[in-house]
């Protein structure tokens, strides 16, 4: 009796449309339905999350999409319980797709007495039974060690540079490449080499957590079309004074590519009275209303380049040559005109 047929998918609540939306497309690619598989993930009155799953999974290759964005605890807490639900029922192989990988920002003890909370997450995920992960543009790369199962971490930027080219088409030798900050210089550079573009950096000094005591942009920026790349946008705060920054030193136009759109807080209210002209993120979180309507703000899908990955993992192909945007280009095909 053979031990595994179609990939199946089962999703938390904590992006729902995105869950969908690979099993669209992925039953695009497959040329049949793969649908959700049928489950409850519910709370009880306490709080506590209760799972039950009604269809047969013994022998079967699993996919959990679920981010463990706000609230993390919560959504964190369903992708442990669905997979312990799923071992418990004899599944095959167990994978998680988290496109958003909380707790990501505490990957090192910055300070005494405090907590490496991404090493105490990824722990708990390989004891609930999990057995390999697919996430997009962790926080710190070197958190792939922190596993000791396979994990696979996906790029946006290969999105990015399709979505750049499209969009700023006929003046891309305008277009300046911006790190917010030293640490993402990597992240940017990639960018800049897709695109041919040259890159600056935006040198900030901290006064505390959440605060910004001084900005330095290091390089020239006038007349420039500057392109602010990075993970992670929460408050935004640090975002718009970058945005101004930049301006204040000569720029055209401020846009900004960052993966994850935590937005929490005040953010949208900011992005929505910044200077940015747009916000570009992706669906790895699922958008609130003010998100959605925020004009200057912009969603490019996952589900493209997610469904192409599991898929992949699933027949055991190569998921590292999703990292080349001239392979994401067919698959992206329709959203973007060919360049």
């Amino acid at each position: 009796m053979p031990t595994m047929f179609e990939p199946k998918l089962i999703s938390g609540n904590a992006n729902q449309p995105l869950a969908k939306a690979i099993a669209r497309r992925m039953s695009m690619h497959r040329g049949m339905d793969v649908g959700l598989c049928d489950a409850r993930v519910e709370r009880f009155n306490d709080g506590e999350v209760f799972v039950e799953v009604f269809e047969n999974v013994r022998g079967e290759d699993m996919f959990i999409v679920q981010p463990t964005s706000n609230p993390a605890n919560d959504n964190l807490m369903e992708l442990l319980i669905i997979a312990d639900a799923l071992r418990r029922s004899s599944a095959a192989r167990i994978t998680a797709v988290i496109p958003y990988f909380g707790y990501a920002r505490q990957d090192r003890r910055s300070k005494a007495r405090t907590p490496i909370t991404a090493k105490l997450v990824s722990n708990m995920i390989v004891e609930a039974g999990i057995e390999r992960v697919l996430t997009l543009d962790l926080h710190a790369t070197q958190i792939q060690g922190f596993f000791d199962i396979p994990v696979d971490n996906l790029y946006a930027s290969p999105i990015y540079a399709l979505d750049a080219m499209h969009h700023f088409r006929g003046k891309l030798e305008e277009v300046m490449v911006v790190s917010p900050d030293v640490g993402g210089v990597a992240r940017a550079r990639d960018l800049a080499q897709r695109i041919g573009a040259p890159l600056s950096i935006v040198d900030k000094r901290r006064g505390k957590p959440g605060e910004v005591a001084e900005m330095t942009v290091i390089g020239d920026v006038k007349d420039k079309v500057c392109v602010i790349v990075d993970d992670i946008v929460d408050t935004a705060g640090t975002l718009c004074k970058a945005a101004e920054v930049l301006m204040e030193n000569g720029a055209k136009e401020v846009h900004s590519y960052i993966t994850h759109g935590v937005l929490s807080g005040p953010a949208v209210e900011r992005v929505s009275k910044s200077v940015m002209k747009s916000l570009v993120i992706t669906d790895t979180i699922e958008a609130t209303a003010a998100v959605k309507a925020c004009k200057n703000i912009r969603i490019v899908p996952t589900a493209p380049m997610f469904a192409q990955a599991i898929l992949n993992t699933w027949n055991g192909t190569s998921v590292s040559s999703l990292f080349d945007h001239k392979t994401l280009g067919p698959i992206y095909e329709g959203l973007y005109a060919a360049e």
